[in-house]
């Protein structure tokens, strides 16, 4: 599995280098951007300290849905739940449902928003998981780098350098196909309080092991073919 640690919109240019940073010494090295280039700011660099290189090879999106559209598995980080969501996780639950996911899931993307005001509610209904750091008061919010350097610690020795991984899943066992492909199923079904079923699948979704993906993959199969014998 490959992790990705995403920044949406950074404010200052010394977060990001620190970000930079925090990954690089917990042996991560995707650093995302979605909608910025402070990473090429000078603070930004004087900030890294030997991270530079993550620095010049982030990666830029021009929004989260294009994020969305590069991954398998999309994690926002969220002070408390929301949209009545029951899928918010400390990290170390966050570290456990990634461990479960063997070659399911390619790369996963950890999403951490703007300094000043986080992640939209937009944003948030984008990520498969939401994630939070419990806080032992009530304070706002961790500094941007400070929460990257938490996660980075929590999550090392989840990412391996692409030479190293697993060969990864065909696509007929991996999550991310798996989303598309009920995203597909699910309309064709008709069945009463579709809203809501599809709600409760995709809520849980995110949580199935590795081999559960492969199951439904399977049961998608037969409730595919049974749809398509019905229509003939």
């Amino acid at each position: 599995m490959q992790l990705a640690f995403v920044l949406v919109e950074p404010k200052v240019p010394e977060n990001v280098g620190a970000a930079a940073r925090a990954l690089c010494t917990m042996g991560f090295g995707e650093l995302w951007l979605v909608n910025s280039d402070l990473h090429t700011r000078p603070e930004a660099h004087w900030l890294a300290h030997g991270s530079d290189h993550i620095l010049d090879n982030a990666r830029i999106f021009p929004d989260l849905a294009a994020v969305r559209n590069s991954v398998d598995l999309l994690m926002g980080t969220s002070a408390k739940p929301r949209h009545q969501r029951q899928d918010w996780h400390a990290p170390a639950a966050l570290r456990q449902a990634l461990a479960s996911k063997g070659t399911s899931v390619a790369t996963a993307a950890l999403v951490f928003g703007r300094e000043d005001r986080g992640l939209s509610n937009e944003e948030l209904a984008l990520c498969d998981l939401l994630t939070g750091i419990p806080m032992k008061v009530a304070y706002p919010s961790l500094n941007l780098a400070q929460s990257v350097m938490l996660y980075a610690w929590e999550m090392s020795g989840l990412s391996l350098p692409a030479q190293a991984q697993a060969e990864p899943a065909h696509n007929e066992v991996r999550l991310g196909a798996l989303r598309q492909r009920l995203e597909t199923l699910l309309p064709m079904l008709e069945a009463p309080a579709q809203g809501k079923l599809s709600q409760w699948i995709f809520q849980r979704l995110p949580l199935l092991t590795e081999r559960d993906v492969g199951f439904v993959h399977t049961l998608c199969g037969n409730i595919e073919r049974a749809v398509s014998r019905h229509k003939r």
